[in-house]
């Protein structure tokens, strides 16, 4: 378990009673005093506000985003917050985050509303073991009979992960640099810890018109609030896997960067732009590099402030 210590935790759960609060009656959320804050790229955020931004609204993960094509082969099911995302070749489908339990219905008419089977899903990944993002595994698999793949540093996670008491279906245990394929589409797995032990950054080429593009597909590199990185016992090298996965992020190379939640790489903004026509905003090597420098300046305060705390 990746906790604070005592005094931070309170701090949390003081913020968190604020922040809903302060989302029930609509207004902004000001976060208590110490909060780790960065500056990068022009923009300046706080660690409990990076968070809100990703998680949206009270209701922004139970709402269908528009479905959509990204580029290539690969769509868009997911809501407003989650992202899950539909790869499409002849053999069938590849679906990347089934999201919660209660998420799946969501995904399943996202993913019909494009014209395809649910049905048809083959293969079900995962970006990490956290609910949001993996606790409708055994929902889909039901519905789909999909072979679902798991890095293996979060097997032991996802098998405490029983919604309703139903076991967490594991067909395939992955490792870095792992590749899954179907049909002519190959996406290979990339170890990327820290948000989770497992944490998995997804990467494939593909093909848009003439061109020949690399996708990623972000884990999370997000230190959440409540995340010790200085003396736990559970997790001693949280801090260095949380470098490593800056550093093989940073190796990748990347035209099309997606992530586990759409804030992450700008979609609304990018939707809209992409139904003005003109050139695909999601293709966006600048925006990668950006969101990179952004969380990695984030780790590096909380780890600063962590230290401070402890004494070291």
């Amino acid at each position: 378990m990746r906790t604070q210590p005592v005094r931070l935790v309170l701090a949390l759960l003081l913020c968190l009673c604020v922040s809903r609060a302060a989302r029930a009656q609509g207004g902004a959320v000001e976060p208590p005093v110490g909060w780790p804050v960065v500056t990068v790229h022009g923009e300046t955020w706080n660690q409990q506000q990076l968070l809100q931004r990703n998680l949206g609204g009270r209701d922004d993960q139970t709402t269908q985003f528009p479905p959509h094509r990204i580029v290539g082969n690969i769509y868009y099911v997911g809501s407003n917050s989650l992202a899950s995302f539909l790869i499409a070749t002849p053999e069938g489908l590849i679906l990347i985050n089934s999201s919660y339990e209660r998420s799946v219905p969501l995904i399943q008419k996202s993913v019909e509303a494009l014209g395809f089977k649910f049905s048809d899903v083959k293969i079900l990944l995962g970006s990490h073991a956290h609910g949001d993002h993996m606790e409708g595994d055994a929902a889909v698999k039901a519905l789909t009979g999909a072979q679902v793949v798991a890095m293996a540093e979060d097997v032991p996670a996802l098998e405490r992960m029983k919604p309703g008491g139903k076991p967490h279906p594991i067909d395939r245990v992955i490792h870095d640099g792992d590749t899954v394929t179907l049909g002519a589409t190959t996406l290979v797995a990339h170890l990327t810890p820290g948000h989770t032990r497992g944490c998995t950054t997804w990467t494939l080429k593909v093909t848009d018109g003439s061109r020949v593009l690399d996708v990623v597909i972000v884990g999370s590199l997000g230190v959440n609030p409540g995340f010790q990185l200085v003396n736990n016992t559970e997790a001693p090298a949280i801090a260095d896997e949380f470098r490593r996965a800056f550093k093989v992020s940073r190796t990748l190379p990347c035209d099309v960067p997606l992530a586990s939640h759409p804030a992450m790489y700008k979609m609304a903004e990018k939707h809209a732009r992409l139904a003005a026509g003109g050139p695909n905003p999601f293709i966006d090597p600048t925006g990668y590099v950006k969101e990179l420098d952004l969380t990695e300046a984030m780790f590096q305060a909380v780890l600063a402030a962590q230290t401070k705390l402890a004494g070291k």
